[in-house]
């Protein structure tokens, strides 16, 4: 069955950096667009990152750009996220995702603060 598991999280102050991963199995990893997600108490859940088939493709809503990188090892099926300059708004679960599926890991915790 699908696994998703997501990694990575913890406590970090502002202006820190943290990578999560997730390491993805029981699909064809490789031909699927692969989404970061994240949720905050209260909040709905919102993109934060994609990345085409071969990794040539990302995409970032403008809160993250320039901050975020998202990318992904198809032989290891696992993808990632490089969070740099971490604001205490980018607290949240983070999740993974094979776009357009219904699939989800349980997460990994975020939590910006000093």
């Amino acid at each position: 069955q699908v696994q998703l598991v997501e990694s990575g999280g913890g406590l970090v102050q502002p202006g820190g950096s943290l990578r999560l991963s997730c390491a993805a199995s029981g699909f064809t990893f490789s031909v699927y667009v692969m989404t970061w997600y994240r949720q905050a108490p209260g909040k709905e859940r919102e993109l934060v990152a994609e990345i085409g088939r071969t990794g040539r493709y990302t995409n970032y809503p403008d809160s993250v750009k320039g901050r975020f990188t998202i990318s992904r090892d198809n032989a290891k099926n696992t993808v990632y996220l490089q969070m740099n300059n971490l604001k205490p708004e980018d607290t949240a679960v983070y999740y993974c995702n094979p776009a357009s599926t219904t699939y989800w890991g349980q997460g990994t915790q975020v939590t910006v603060s000093s």
